[in-house]
């Protein structure tokens, strides 16, 4: 009888990618893929481990999984970023767990698994620990189950990081940046979108960087244009640009490419040049500032999103007046903000002053009732008109379906509900008028086509 594997896949799109993969490889190996956690006879939790909530979930979700050991799981498996960090620190602490595996080893989940049953045929219990070079891009070129299904999948073109700011652990956890092979990218850019995928979302911890060290020149204009001409592809999203890199060469591309979505994301992390300057960030406030400019002059119905933190170790008042100010001035259409976590490994864990919990929740706070204004005013601004729709499902009530424009990226950012006279298919456009808002969700209905 086939083996049931199931997958908890937590953190970022990245690491969803990473969950697919290993799907894929054990698919390959004859096993049977279920969602339901439950039915499995082997379930893998792929974990987060980049801030203090991320590795609270991730451990929760770990022990959540060893309960179903006393039913039918027979192996439970640790993957990803926490496992990376603690690998050594899950195996004692959690003996249910038969198996670490960090991000360099995501290749051998499927002879893992074979020798840990192995292992159990004789009587004894081995809980191994396979984290091997972490600098590797190879294993996203086998197959993936897409387990998205609903017209969008991600396509990772690079693993790593060379940015290594002050606050952030994934530089250890995944290694320098590695850009994969142009014509692997296109290679399965082609496999999604014979699976029906529609828009391509390419992720990397800096995509703005792809190319520069297997190319010695950033090749990310040249991707997109290629991954344009793939039939059955309509929208490519591009998510984690760093400020610093983004050129005019990608700002044009961005702006005459019909297959590009006018939205990117920006994460800048804070607007005082002191603070940058701790945080390692190259850029300063006047370069965001020119930035931000050009996008909007350039290309009006950009959507921008960016992600900040407040809290980092010797932030001032005026420091955070300076941030407060330029999330302001900007009205950034996509805001999120993260209050800094104390990561061990990182030189800003010895940081003084570290700045109190207190006055960190507040400052989000601050940010969080601007933002909600912001959002609230963009939201109305939308109303009356109309957007090509990705249809992603059907809300709980059975009346309404939901899905995505261009102007919002999965899991991160609203969507809009919607009804319709006649029955719609998922992965499908439609086109939706917009006629009230909800908080950050729209809501609107579908109409016809030629009368848009």
């Amino acid at each position: 009888m086939k083996k049931k594997i199931g997958i908890v896949s937590l953190g970022c799109p990245k690491n969803l990618v990473d969950s697919e993969i290993m799907l894929g490889l054990l698919k390959g190996e004859n096993y049977e893929i279920t969602p339901r956690v439950e039915e499995a006879n082997v379930i893998i939790v792929n974990t987060c481990g980049f801030i203090e909530s991320a590795k609270k979930e991730s451990i929760e979700t770990i022990l959540e999984m060893a309960g179903y050991k006393e039913d039918k799981c027979e192996i439970l498996i640790v993957t990803g970023c926490l496992a990376q960090r603690y690998k050594e620190d899950i195996v004692k602490e959690i003996p249910e767990v038969d198996a670490v595996v960090g991000t360099g080893s995501y290749g051998r989940i499927a002879e893992l698994i074979k020798d840990i049953y192995g292992y159990k045929g004789t009587g004894t219990k081995n809980s191994s620990v396979l984290c091997d070079d972490i600098s590797c891009v190879d294993y996203l070129n086998n197959e993936r189950v897409i387990s998205t299904n609903t017209g969008y999948a991600y396509l990772k073109i690079a693993e790593g990081c060379n940015n290594c700011c002050t606050y952030c652990i994934i530089p250890k956890l995944r290694g320098p940046y590695i850009s994969r092979d142009m014509d692997e990218i296109l290679h399965e850019a082609k496999f999604l979108a014979q699976k029906g995928v529609k828009e391509v979302i390419l992720v990397a911890q800096d995509v703005t960087r792809y190319g520069e060290d297997i190319y010695k020149k950033r090749k990310l204009v040249e991707l997109i244009r290629k991954i344009s001409r793939i039939s059955g592809i309509e929208g490519i999203r591009l998510l984690y640009c760093y400020p610093e890199e983004i050129d005019d060469s990608l700002i044009n591309e961005i702006a005459v490419n019909p297959k590009v979505l006018k939205y990117i994301d920006i994460p800048i992390q804070h607007a005082s040049d002191r603070i940058l300057g701790l945080m390692g960030r190259r850029g300063t406030k006047k370069q965001m500032d020119d930035l931000l400019t050009k996008l909007r002059a350039r290309i009006p119905e950009i959507i921008i999103r960016t992600s900040l933190i407040v809290g980092f170790p010797g932030e001032n008042e005026e420091d955070f007046k300076t941030l407060y100010n330029f999330v302001a001035r900007h009205s950034f259409d996509r805001l999120g903000v993260f209050t800094y976590s104390k990561e061990e490994g990182t030189p800003a864990y010895k940081m003084k002053p570290q700045v109190k919990a207190a006055v960190k929740q507040s400052r989000y706070n601050d940010i969080m009732v601007l933002q909600n204004q912001i959002a609230n005013k963009k939201n109305k601004m939308r109303l009356g008109k109309i957007y090509k729709v990705l249809v992603e499902g059907v809300a709980d009530d059975g009346i309404f379906y939901y899905g995505r424009s261009y102007a919002e990226a999965p899991e991160i950012d609203g969507v809009i509900y919607f009804t319709s006279q006649e029955p719609l298919t998922v992965g499908e456009y439609a086109y939706i008028k917009i006629l009230n808002t909800d908080d950050y969700d729209l809501i609107g209905e579908v109409i016809d086509e030629s009368s848009k």
